[in-house]
């Protein structure tokens, strides 16, 4: 009897998850020196734990992105997606507050991407299946 073990090579990145991960991978890197960005002209910015907050989200961020381009974990890439939620929830308030038009046009933007992110994260293979009977 001939049998061949067929080693399960894990989960396989599909193209859209990759440029997913590679957009995660840019939005972390952004929010990595949050913490050593004064408020511009001496305006009153976001609290100081928010920025270290989103330092810290940063970098696991960061580490989470390159182990799932790595490994295709999907651990990894639901941590990844947790940062960037993070993130964004950290942002959103200055929608809401009196702060420049530029910057509330990017944090719209950014809300934009993130969600783009996400979905391109999780997005699954849409090669059909054969249907066997």
């Amino acid at each position: 009897m001939n049998t061949t073990r067929v080693r399960d090579a894990g989960p396989v990145l599909t193209t859209r998850n990759k440029v997913g991960l590679a957009l995660a991978g840019l939005i972390s890197l952004t929010n990595v020196p949050s913490v050593l960005e004064p408020a511009p002209g001496g305006e009153v910015g976001p609290p100081f734990v928010v920025m270290l907050a989103d330092t810290v989200v940063g970098l696991i961020g960061l580490v989470a992105v390159i182990i799932a381009w790595r490994s295709g974990s999907r651990t990894a890439i639901r941590v990844a997606a947790a940062c960037l939620v993070v993130a964004l929830v950290t942002a959103l308030p200055a929608l809401f507050v009196e702060v420049p038009a530029f910057i509330k046009v990017l944090v719209a933007v950014f809300t934009l991407i993130t969600l783009a992110t996400l979905v391109l994260m999780f997005s699954g293979d849409r090669r059909r299946m054969p249907v066997l009977d």
